[in-house]
């Protein structure tokens, strides 16, 4: 399963990515000064508002495109997709870690990145995926 080593190379690969740590020390990956991933382990309130369902594993903390994508991945995959209160009308999704396979944590990397990336940059990316 997928690493901290592996959300870094991956995010780090893709264009005019910075890594730099959160406002609490932890890496979080930007693009242009937007967060698109970042380490969010879970905090008292999590826990108590998850309960038994709270995962004890490393998670990652990933944007996706809208609000329907969050509940899509959460409901066809809740063993490694899942969210907080905290996150409640937030286009994000946190992600079981220990969970994810690393090609499926490519996917959700790059389409993370996709939804924060200025469009010119997106777009060239993109047309570098078709080439």
């Amino acid at each position: 399963m997928a690493t901290w080593d592996d959300v870094r190379r991956l995010a780090t690969a893709l264009p005019e990515v910075t890594e730099r740590p959160s406002y609490d020390g932890l890496p979080a990956w930007r693009v242009k000064d937007k967060l698109f991933a970042w380490d969010r382990p879970l905090r008292r309130g999590d826990l108590a508002a998850l309960g038994a369902a709270a995962p004890d594993g490393p998670v990652l903390g990933a944007s996706v495109p809208d609000l329907g994508v969050k509940d899509a991945l959460v409901v066809d995959d809740p063993d490694v997709y899942f969210t907080i209160p905290h996150l409640d009308g937030y286009a994000a999704v946190l992600v079981r870690l220990d969970r994810v396979d690393v090609p499926e944590l490519a996917e959700l990397i790059t389409e993370a990145w996709l939804c924060k990336a200025p469009k010119r940059l997106a777009k060239q990316f993109q047309a570098t995926l078709d080439d």
